[in-house]
Formats: C-alpha cells, structure tokens, sequence
C-alpha cells in the first residue's frame, strides 16, 4: 500500500502536469526542461517523502479492521489535503509555475478518488475473504458482565470484521449464573490465563473489566500479554456514560481515554469557525450602512449610549461582553426588581411582551432582531458563533436548578440556534433547554447551514420576539 500510494502521489501529479501544461500551450522542449531541473527532482523526491509521512501520520498503514468506511475516507481526504496544501507551499517557496490553482484541483481530485476507490476495493476484498473464512483472529475476553458479553456478541454478529470470540476469562462471582445461560464458554480464571495464553492461539485480548474493584487484576492481565507479545485492547467506556464518547488521545508517551460530550469536534470545527470569520467580516461591511443609521437614530430618540454591552456565559462558562443596540431606558437594569414580579416565562429566564423600560425605537429594533445585529462583531472575536445556543446573562444562569441543563456550555454560543426558529420567546425554557442540547447531540455543518437559512423567515416574521 505504501508503494501503490506513492505511485498514486506521482500518477496525480503527473496528470495534473499534462492538462495543465497542454492548456498553458508549453511546448514539449519547455516541459522536458521543468522535468530535469535538478531542483524540481529534488523538490519532487521532498514532496514524495513527505506525502508517505502524512500518510502514515493518518493511520493509512495500521489496520483498519475495527475503522468504519465513513472514518476511512475521512482520513483519506484529510491525507490528500494535507498534502495538496504542502504542494502549493512548495510552488510559493520554489516558484513551481505549473502549479496553478487548477493543477492542486486535478491533483486533489485524482489523488483522493484513486485512494478512496482503492481502500474501499481492498476493505470489500477482506470482507470477502473473512466471510469466506480467511484472514481471521481469534480474541479472547477478560470479563464475564454484561458488558462483556454484549461486546463479545456485537463482534460475532459483525461477521465481516473477522473475529472469533474463543472464550472468557473471569473468577467466580454473583453474575456467573448469567454468564453462563449465555452461549459463550469460561475457558480459565486469572491465574491461568499464562497458561491458556502459552498453549492456545490468541490474536487479541479484550479487557472488560470494571476498573474500580478489578483494578489489579486488569493491570496483570495488561503485564502477561506485553510479556508475550500479544495485542490487547480495553474496552473504553470504563464508567458507563450514556452521552459522552471515548477519544484514545496520546501525551508523551501516556495515552488518556478522553471522554467528550459535544458534538462539535474536528476538522468540521475549524470549518465553521472559518465561516464565522468570513461571513461576520462580510456581513458587517454589508450591513455597516444600517448599523451607522441605526446609531444615529437610536442617540436621536433617547439619552444614553448606542451600545448596551452585557456580561454573559460563553463556552465553559466564560465571561464576555455581548454587543447589542441599545433598545431600553439607560436605568433599565436598575430597574429589574420593580417589575421582576411580571416575569411571563418560567425558568430562571426573564422576559415580558410589554417591558415598560423598552423604547419605542427599541420595541421596533427587537421585532425586527436589527438590535442583534452588533452580535457578528462578537462572533468575528470568537466569542460566539453565528450558530449555537443562545448566551444567557449571568443572572439567568444562577437561576439554573439542573445540571444537565448546563451542558449547553460546553459548545460556544451563537446568534441563532433551535430556539430562535422554533418559536423564540413563546417557547419554555425547559423546551428552549431541549432544543439547545439537541443541537449540540446531533450538531453537523448541514444543520448549521438549515438552521441559518430557516432563521432568516423566522426573523422577517418577528415570530416569538420579545
């Protein structure tokens, strides 16, 4: 695979080179002259070099038996990537002229479809021949609770993985009855496992344990198969969560089980904060012309300032200061406790339809969300996004009573989430809570692309504003 992906790197770039050339009308002297360049050979064996790296730092050559497809191409275009972006670094430092931006197009394209297309027909062929028989490893499982029994038959039912669950190895305790009403057989106890291990054909070791009684044992169990050399693997999820993935993550030569919550993670991350830092940037300049008016009018229509900069929550709790356009009295705050009694909402929240400290233009900017709009500053700072959960203010956080309720700031805040076009304001805030971990559980570009263009009608509605 190492030879097939290098020879894929040079097909590509070779391809990309020939259609780009052919399109400049380079003579055929002038393209034999760029290909003997004792600079281009060495920049050309730099690049060949480096390609292998990346693929290896990808994971492209260790097994992919456990990987999903999905996961696979997603490393694959990550690889390509990477290494097209390399190239164009290279035609920046030693002025490579046929890399042009429709050379790294044809390069990309050939490199990363070749690659995928080679991937998926070598997983199909594995798939074949395990099913067929071959190409099988027998695993063995340290624990006999539920768990471990689950785990042992999500891997004989995924027959396409090709392995074979040989037996258990556990001491006697209260859940043994269960165990064995189960179709899997208890080949030893710990203290034969050196002896099964010696005489018996172990390609794997799964430890499912529970780590907090059985600590001792599981670390023996990790020192016989390091001290015969045989692969073992730990069932991750050592405490049970029902929200929270497991992440294997490596520090200088200790690895730590990261257990994560929010759906926001990886490469799709820095995409979306590249599209908040570009439309917030494009927006304000569009939109400045209404900003400018909407300040005038706002110091034309009552004292005080333009701005109204409040403390709130963003991600992990953070305090920022949120901008909004000012649309109360200057003493509104102030007078929170004289009308706190008329609270329309339940939950910690505080929100009236007729607020007597809003001003006329106010009422208009808040009906028409033009009071948010000093927001795509915030979100060019990175102290939010143009889509996440609404910031609450500090008041209404220490109005929270569950915890589950706080995982919202796990993920940083936006303009515009679930809420806003669901209804706003005329929503619960146990339903707006809902809403919001919704979309941290099931978060994707997509979703954030519906829910940006679902904003838009629900704004021209003013549906549930306050």
């Amino acid at each position: 695979m190492k030879l097939f992906d290098l020879a894929v790197m040079m097909f590509a770039f070779g391809l990309a080179t020939v259609i780009v050339s052919q399109r400049a009308a380079i003579s055929l002297a002038e393209f034999l002259e760029l290909r003997i360049k004792i600079q281009n050979f060495i920049t050309f064996t730099v690049l060949l070099i480096v390609w292998h790296q990346i693929f290896s730092i990808f994971g492209m050559y260790a097994s992919r038996r456990l990987a999903g497809r999905w996961d696979e191409i997603v490393d694959i275009l990550k690889a390509t990537t990477l290494g097209t972006a390399l190239i164009l670094i290279a035609r920046v430092v030693v002025h490579i002229a046929l890399v042009t931006p429709e050379f790294l197009v044809i390069f990309w394209l050939t490199a990363s479809a070749t690659t995928i297309a080679s991937r998926m027909i070598m997983r199909s062929l594995l798939r074949r021949a395990r099913l067929h028989g071959r190409n099988l490893r027998d695993m063995l499982v340290v624990g006999t609770n539920a768990r471990a029994v689950q785990f042992a038959r999500r891997m004989r039912e995924n027959h396409a993985l090709g392995y074979r669950v040989i037996g258990f190895v556990d001491e006697g305790w209260a859940g043994m009855t269960e165990f064995h009403q189960s179709e899997f057989k208890l080949v030893c106890d710990f203290a034969g496992l050196t002896e099964f291990l010696r005489h018996n054909v172990v390609d794997e070791v799964v430890v499912a344990l529970p780590m907090r009684t059985l600590h001792s044992q599981a670390s023996q169990v990790a020192a016989i198969c390091e001290e015969q050399g045989i692969l073992i693997r730990f069932v991750s999820n050592l405490f049970d969560s029902k929200i929270s993935r497991p992440r294997v993550e490596e520090l200088e030569g200790d690895s730590l089980i990261t257990h994560y919550t929010g759906g926001l993670d990886g490469w799709p991350v820095v995409v979306k904060r590249a599209v908040d830092i570009a439309f917030s940037a494009v927006l304000i300049v569009m939109l400045s012309p209404l900003l400018v008016l909407t300040a005038i009018l706002i110091k034309l229509t009552s004292p005080g300032p333009v701005m109204f900069v409040q403390k709130r929550l963003g991600r992990n709790k953070r305090h920022f200061g949120i901008y909004k356009f000012r649309t109360m009295v200057v003493d509104a705050e102030k007078r929170m406790r004289e009308i706190e009694h008329l609270n329309e909402v339940s939950g910690p929240v505080f929100k009236i339809k007729n607020d007597p400290r809003i001003t006329p233009l106010g009422r208009f900017l808040r009906k028409t969300s033009i009071d948010e709009l000093p927001q795509l500053i915030n979100v060019f700072k990175g102290d939010m996004s143009l889509v996440g959960p609404r910031p609450l203010p500090i008041r209404d956080y220490q109005g929270f009573s569950e915890d589950w309720q706080r995982r919202r700031f796990s993920v940083r805040p936006g303009i515009t989430c679930l809420w806003q076009i669901g209804g706003r304001s005329s929503i619960s805030f146990e339903k707006w809570m809902e809403l919001d971990l919704q979309y941290i559980d099931k978060w994707s570009l997509w979703l954030d692309f519906e829910i940006l263009v679902k904003t838009i009608p629900a704004v021209l509605r003013g549906s549930g504003a306050a």
